[in-house]
Order: C-alpha cells, then sequence, then structure tokens
C-alpha cells in the first residue's frame, strides 16, 4: 500500500532537519549494497554512486564489467558545464568484453519489489514523483511504469541521438539545477551519494557545452571500483537514510513547511528533487570491523 508523504504526517513540534535526524532508530538506515556502489577516486578525493540495477540493468551490469576491467582508471573527465554536468569517457579506449552500446532503459515496469513512496505535491514533469529504491523517481498515470529523475548528483549514460547509443562506457553526473527535461531521454544508471563538491567545484570548461578545450585543463580519474572489490580496510562506511520510513515522511514535511525560527513564509511546497537525501557515516560495529 502507498502512502502519500507531505500530507498525513502526524502533529509534533516544529523540529529541524538535524534534530529530527538525531531521533532517528538504526533501522532508519541503510547500508548500501556493496555490489551496487562505486569508488570514483579522484586526487581530491572520493566520490561514492549508488547504481540502480532495479532501473537501467543492463547498463548496470555493463558499468560493473567496465569498472573490473580498469576502463574508467585514468580517463580524463573532458566536460564540465556550469549549472549541467561533469562529463567522462573516452570513445576511442579499449572497453574488453563490456558492451559499447546496449538498448536503452530509459524507463521500466514496475517493480512490486522495490518501495515506492510518493511524494504528495504535484510535479510538471510526470503524473506522480516520489522515491523508488533511495532515489527521486516518477510514475505514469496508471502507475505501472517507472523512471529515474534527473535530479543534482543524479548518474546518466551518456549517447548520441540514436536511443540505443550509449552503454556506460561515457557517463556523466548532474552539477546544476534539475535538468527534468532528460528524464525518459537517457537511462539513468544511479545517483552519487557522496562527494558531490569535489565535481561541483571543478573548473568549468570553456569550450561549446563545457568542454575542455585544452587537454592539460582535463582532470583524471584516479580509479573506479566497486565497493564489493575493494578490501574492507578501504571502503568508506556510510549509512543512507531510507525514504520508505516514517521518519522520511517527517523530513518531507519539515522541508515542505519550514518552520524554524528564520523562516516567515513556509512554502507548503517542495518538488522532487529538492528533497535532501542524507547520508552518515556508518558507526563502527562492535568488534571494530566497521
Amino acid at each position: 500500500m502507498l502512502v502519500a508523504i507531505g500530507c498525513a504526517v502526524a502533529a509534533s513540534p516544529p523540529k529541524t532537519m538535524g534534530e529530527l535526524l538525531a531521533s532517528s532508530a538504526p533501522d532508519d538506515w541503510r547500508v548500501p549494497d556493496p555490489a551496487n556502489t562505486l569508488y570514483l577516486d579522484l586526487a581530491a578525493g572520493r566520490v561514492i554512486i549508488e547504481l540502480a540495477p532495479h532501473f537501467a540493468p543492463r547498463h548496470v551490469a555493463n558499468i560493473r564489467v567496465l569498472a573490473r576491467a580498469g576502463y574508467y582508471d585514468g580517463l580524463a573527465i573532458t566536460r564540465v558545464q556550469d549549472n549541467f554536468v561533469v562529463q567522462w569517457g573516452d570513445p576511442a579506449k579499449p572497453i574488453g568484453t563490456a558492451a559499447r552500446t546496449l538498448p536503452a532503459e530509459f524507463t521500466r515496469p514496475v517493480d512490486a519489489s522495490v518501495p515506492f513512496t510518493p511524494l504528495a505535491s504535484t510535479d510538471g514533469y510526470a503524473p506522480q514523483v516520489g522515491f523508488a529504491g533511495g532515489m527521486p523517481a516518477a510514475r505514469d498515470a496508471a502507475g505501472t511504469t517507472g523512471w529515474l529523475a534527473h535530479c543534482y548528483g543524479t548518474l546518466g549514460v551518456g549517447r548520441d541521438n540514436a536511443a540505443d547509443s550509449g552503454g556506460g562506457a561515457e557517463l556523466y553526473v548532474v552539477i546544476g539545477h534539475a535538468p527534468r527535461q532528460l528524464d525518459r531521454n537517457i537511462t539513468v544508471a544511479g545517483r552519487v551519494l557522496q562527494g558531490m563538491e569535489l565535481l561541483a567545484a571543478l573548473p568549468r570548461g570553456t569550450g561549446p557545452m563545457g568542454f575542455y578545450e585544452a587537454p592539460a585543463a582535463a582532470v583524471n580519474i584516479e580509479r573506479v571500483r566497486l565497493a564489493a572489490d575493494t578490501p574492507a580496510a578501504e571502503r568508506t562506511p556510510i549509512e543512507v537514510l531510507r525514504t520508505d520510513r516514517p521518519l522520511f515522511a517527517q523530513l518531507v514535511e519539515l522541508r515542505r513547511n519550514r518552520a524554524d525560527e528564520w523562516y516567515k513564509v513556509p512554502a507548503g511546497y517542495i518538488d522532487l528533487c529538492s528533497v535532501p537525501l542524507p547520508v552518515r557515516v556508518s558507526a563502527p560495529s562492535p568488534s571494530g570491523s566497521g
């Protein structure tokens, strides 16, 4: 049963998001699946990306093959377009056993095993929006077809004009205002959980569409690995707030109607891409192994 968030939340004293998260229980959080977590390491630090196999299974599988083959290692970030995307890839680099192109996965039949928490606020791009598997998502009016939305931090698969011309060898991350017009036009393969500041702070490209004009200006990716293939001591222990719990519904309401002292006029509305999806460092286990 779906219960809309942002409309029917039990009355409680106004709290900030920080206060609400401080009151969370352990089962309000989840640990991302290491098999679906990418570590993109730059000289400046680590970007952690959660993949979305329920929405783009073939592309996610191909990205895993590329990561395990070391395809992304040493690639240059070639495009940083202000208020839009950071992009990397090399069409000339061998991809081994991975597929260069795949059939588009712009939408998928709704998977009943993936909890969908609808957002009560209306949306200009889809009949229904909310969160599925912890990611901003949308559905058609019948609720039978779903897709992931282009919000800040979205990981997308680059392509040419043909819908089936991408496969994961070229990827991008949204670093600007949500370009929702891209929804259902590009395969979305996941979202960044941590490290967005590293991508958003990259120098902007000066060429058309934000491409770097001089090779020396490009920023190199040191390596990309799945967390599952990374030694335990080198993993980053994080937890992500679950989007299918009552606490998340409270969080949405707090952001929809800001009641802290600074705000004078509550908005009474929140759009899909403005809902924060908190991440925290995991508490160490009793054994100290993390």
